[in-house]
């Protein structure tokens, strides 16, 4: 998708310096990789926090948006970082890509388990949902590629669903009003799953075609 790719090069700008600083001081991208996950899971400790919390609990919620955030950035790192200094590997890709997933994972599970405990069932099922979708996306790809096929297509890809959680995460923080993460909760639920079956599809049209040749 166009608008990703300039984002992707604005941002490159931005983080190239900083990874070459990395690189100067010994960094490797799996270590990137994995402080991006142990990020997450701090982020995840906080929203448990959070749903035991009687009172202030949506700052806190803020704060691990902030964090997921963050942890997106070491998400980009890692690949410029392995591409600058030459460091890429198979494992690596393995590592990032199971990290990745993980990390999701874990932060969604974060967020259902604070909004069912707030008396938020319904949101918790609905982020349940967009667990689902999120593996799904992720798998159909993965699988795709495994048969030769090229499947990036959809609207919520991984960068999007990291973008929505935190940025709503925030500002239910900012605006103590639960609806500011339920809302990209519900968007992510829905896009990542027709995002799944849109990918089964433009699988399905690939190998239709190429059966017929």
């Amino acid at each position: 998708m166009k608008y990703r790719d300039f984002l992707q090069k604005i941002i490159y700008v931005i983080i190239t310096p900083v990874i070459k600083g990395m690189i100067r001081i010994g960094f490797t991208p799996n270590l990137v990789t994995t402080i991006g996950f142990v990020l997450n899971i701090a982020a995840t400790i906080m929203l448990l926090y959070a749903a035991g919390e009687m009172t202030e609990s949506t700052s806190i919620v803020g704060w691990s948006g902030a964090v997921i955030l963050f942890a997106g950035l070491f998400d980009m790192m890692d690949g410029r970082l392995a591409r600058i200094g030459n460091m890429s590997s198979m494992f690596g890709a393995l590592w990032d890509s199971t990290l990745d997933r993980y990390s999701e994972l874990f932060t969604l599970f974060g967020i259902a388990m604070y909004l069912i405990l707030n008396s938020w069932v319904t949101g918790g099922v609905l982020t349940f949902l967009a667990m689902v979708g999120s593996v799904m996306v992720s798998y159909v790809r993965a699988r795709a590629e495994g048969l030769g096929i090229e499947c990036k297509v959809g609207l919520m890809q991984r960068p999007e669903r990291v973008v929505l959680t935190s940025l709503g995460a925030i500002l239910c923080g900012i605006f103590d009003n639960l609806w500011f993460i339920v809302v990209p909760i519900v968007i992510i639920a829905i896009l990542a799953n027709i995002t799944a079956f849109w990918r089964i599809c433009h699988c399905y049209k690939v190998l239709n075609k190429s059966e017929k040749k």
